[in-house]
């Protein structure tokens, strides 16, 4: 029986029940809770960088999407919060559109 010791997705213990086989979970306290968010979050990352078609990237990109509405949910924030965070950033210092590399900045 392969370990997974992993965070997953709250529907999959009825996906794997309906297979047939046997299997085991158990709900996290808040600390494993987080710390296994912060992991599944580079891990869903990790997933998006290796695609090599749009549609892969896109199917990733939803999950990383799940993981930061379930972060900012345990840090007591909407999505629509952290989206107000985000426009305000932009704002201020811009997005990522133009594509711009920083090579060096001089010392004084």
């Amino acid at each position: 029986m392969p370990t997974y010791n992993k965070l997953v997705r709250d529907r999959i213990p009825e996906v794997i029940e309906k297979t047939g086989k046997k299997f085991s979970t158990r709900i996290l306290d808040d600390n494993d809770y987080i710390k296994e968010l912060k992991k599944k979050s580079f891990e869903e990352l990790q997933e998006y960088v290796e695609t090599n078609n749009n549609e892969d990237a896109i199917e990733e990109l939803a999950d990383v999407l799940e993981i930061i509405h379930a972060l900012a949910e345990y840090h007591g924030a909407s999505i629509e919060e952290v989206e107000e965070v985000r426009k305000q950033k932009a704002e201020k210092r811009g997005g990522f559109k133009e594509k711009i590399f920083l090579i060096e900045v001089e010392d004084e």
